[in-house]
């Protein structure tokens, strides 16, 4: 793959993988690490892929079994590094501050969805992946994903509800929401 084509892969699919392993990781700089390593891996690996519209679909996988097999690292070291408060928190972006403030209480409300749940949520969701998509990069069958999605989306409905609560958020039904969004 010439440097060329790799830079345009790179700027296709960075921002995408990164909220991915930003979702995953829920730590800026694993996420970040996460990433690079899905790339490093597409540079020594990825010319054994056939078929280059699935480029995407194996960046994904390679990312989320990435991340599977740091877990599984981490399972079995201790870790002694604890990251500061307000170093965890979400980089800044400069856009819409209503925007950035809904983003930011759905994005904390994700982070208390199960892991199993969350991944398939952010990949239908945030990143546009079809069920087939998912199930390919995540190595289980379609219907895990139909219902790991369902499941999940109902782990996020509780977390923004008791965000609700407590005054945080408004909750939205989904079927308002869609009308409001229709011209």
């Amino acid at each position: 793959m010439s440097h060329e084509a790799f830079t345009q892969l790179v700027d296709a699919h960075y921002a995408p993988l990164y909220r991915f392993a930003l979702s995953l990781a829920k730590n800026p700089a694993d996420a970040g690490d996460l990433v690079q390593q899905t790339f490093f891996i597409w540079a020594t690996k990825g010319h054994a892929l056939r078929d280059a519209g699935k480029a995407k679909s194996w960046l994904f996988t390679t990312l989320y079994r990435e991340f599977l097999r740091g877990r599984r690292r981490e399972a079995r070291v201790t870790s002694v590094e604890d990251l500061p408060p307000g170093e965890a928190d979400l980089p800044a972006e400069e856009t819409d501050r209503v925007q950035r403030m809904d983003a930011a209480l759905v994005i904390e409300a994700l982070q208390e969805v199960d892991e199993v749940f969350r991944a398939p949520l952010t990949l239908f969701y945030l990143e546009d992946l079809s069920y087939l998509e998912i199930a390919t990069a995540l190595d289980v069958p379609i219907g895990t994903v139909m219902s790991r999605l369902s499941r999940g989306k109902t782990q996020l409905r509780a977390a923004l509800a008791r965000r609700e609560a407590v005054g945080q958020a408004k909750v939205v039904a989904f079927t308002d929401f869609k009308q409001r969004q229709q011209p």
